[in-house]
C-alpha cells in the first residue's frame, strides 16, 4: 500500500528508503522477531523514537475516512474537524497506552524485614476497552500480597494496573495479564486479584443491562494452596469494600 502521508511516512531506516506506512515497518518488525500482537500486547520494543507521532498521523488519516464512510461532512461540520486527530491521539496515549507505551518504571527493594503477613491494595480505578467493540470497561482492582524476597511501593501497584488496562481486553485475560506482571516485579509468595467492572458492551448497546457487572479473580502461590490465606484475601476485599460504599 502507498503511503496517503508520504511527507510524513517516508523514512530512513537502515540507510534505506521506504514509503510503507509506519504501521507496515513496525508490523514487519513484529513479524520478523516471530511475536504476537494482538489487542491486548504490549508492542512498545518494536517501536522506535519517534515512530508514534508519524504513527498517530497515520491513525488520524483513517479515522478520517471512517468519518467519511459514516457520511459525516468533516470538512464544514465544526463538531468534526478535528475529531480524527483527537482520537488518535486519545488511542495511543491515554485509552490504548498500555499497548505503546513502556511499562512506567518501578523500583523494587529488598524485604529485609521479612514481611510474611499479606496486604491488600485496593480498590484501584481500572478502564479498559472491550476488544469486540472497543468501547469503555470501567471498575475497581484489588491486589492481594504475601511478600517473597522483594516488595513494591503501594501507588506501583495502581500505575501497573493502569498500564496493562489501557489496552483493547476481555476482562478475563486483563486480570492473569496484571497478575503476569505483578509477579515479575516482586516474586511473592502469594497473589490475588479481583477485579470488578461493568462493560459498555452491555450497558450502552446489545442486551443493554445498566447494572450488570463482571467480577473475576485469579489466586496464584500460597492464595491458591492455603485455604486460608486466601479466605483472608476475600475478607480484606470484603472490608475494603465495604469501606468504599462499592
Amino acid at each position: 500500500m502507498t503511503s496517503t502521508l508520504p511527507n510524513d511516512n517516508i523514512r530512513n531506516f537502515d540507510d534505506q528508503i521506504t514509503n510503507k506506512l509506519i504501521s507496515e515497518i513496525i508490523r514487519d518488525r513484529i513479524k520478523d522477531a516471530g511475536t504476537r500482537f494482538s489487542a491486548n500486547d504490549n508492542i512498545a520494543d518494536f517501536i522506535n523514537p519517534g515512530e508514534l507521532e508519524i504513527l498517530e498521523k497515520e491513525i488520524a488519516s483513517r479515522i478520517k475516512d471512517l468519518l467519511k464512510s459514516l457520511i459525516i461532512d468533516v470538512e464544514n461540520d465544526h463538531n468534526t474537524q478535528e475529531t480524527a486527530e483527537r482520537v488518535s491521539k486519545m488511542y495511543l496515549n491515554e485509552v490504548f497506552k498500555g499497548r505503546y507505551h513502556e511499562q512506567p518504571k518501578v523500583t523494587s527493594f529488598p524485604n529485609d524485614k521479612n514481611l510474611d503477613e499479606i496486604y491488600t491494595v485496593g480498590p484501584i480505578s481500572v478502564r479498559s476497552a472491550c476488544s469486540h467493540h472497543l468501547v469503555p470497561i470501567l471498575g475497581e482492582c484489588w491486589i492481594g500480597i504475601k511478600p517473597g524476597n522483594k516488595v513494591i511501593g503501594l501507588s506501583k501497584f495502581a500505575r501497573v494496573a493502569d498500564w496493562v488496562f489501557s489496552r483493547p481486553h476481555i476482562q478475563e485475560e486483563a486480570v492473569m495479564i496484571l497478575a503476569d506482571e505483578i509477579e515479575k516485579l516482586c516474586e511473592p509468595k502469594g497473589l490475588g486479584i479481583i477485579v470488578k467492572a461493568q462493560h459498555y458492551c452491555m450497558k450502552w448497546r446489545g442486551v443493554k443491562e445498566p447494572n450488570t457487572s463482571m467480577i473475576n479473580s485469579v489466586v496464584r502461590g500460597d492464595f491458591r494452596h492455603d485455604l486460608s490465606l486466601k479466605q483472608e484475601f476475600f475478607e480484606l476485599v470484603k472490608q475494603q469494600s465495604a469501606t468504599n460504599n462499592y
